[in-house]
């Protein structure tokens, strides 16, 4: 199963018709977007036709139903999706990953920083960067994950 994992998109909704102009980016089955702004996760369901789980970042309002995290169960994993800015990950993501465990998850996702990150060990730790005002590069980024089960993901780091 192919999923599509997006952080940080501050508003600029644009950003995503180019981003799934990107070869394989429309096969993803499923979006994650990793919080700021939340509703613009809504603006991708409508342009990807899939569904697109979210969470609040620290510069998301409430929005009805939507939290703070969520676990999301897809071909054989389970993913812990947060924003990231209530587990410290500005300086490691040891409480990050510590909460993944705790949610029985091997993936956790998380955004906040702008700087895109995989760290592989017994849970799986991603963070795309940010699609709209990356810090890590001059152009945004998200990636492409192929998930098996039993298998360790197959991440794809993308610019665009």
């Amino acid at each position: 199963m192919k999923i599509g994992i997006v952080s940080d998109s501050h508003g600029n909704t644009s950003v995503f018709e180019t981003m799934l102009a990107v070869p394989g980016a429309r096969e993803a089955e499923l979006w994650l977007h990793a919080g700021d702004f939340a509703p613009d996760a809504d603006d991708l369901e409508i342009l990807s036709g899939r569904r697109v789980a979210r969470v609040l970042g620290n510069c998301d309002l409430f929005m009805d139903g939507v939290y703070d995290e969520t676990v999301v169960e897809a071909a054989g994993h389970r993913i812990f999706l947060t924003h990231g800015h209530l587990f410290n990950v500005r300086f490691d993501t040891m409480m990050l990953a510590e909460a993944a465990r705790t949610a029985g998850a091997d993936i956790a996702v998380y955004g906040h920083t702008h700087i895109a990150l995989e760290e592989h060990g017994d849970v799986t730790v991603l963070n795309p960067g940010s699609i709209a005002r990356p810090r890590d590069a001059a152009r945004g980024s998200f990636m492409l994950v192929d998930l098996r089960e039993n298998e360790t993901p197959t991440v794809q780091l993308i610019r665009i």
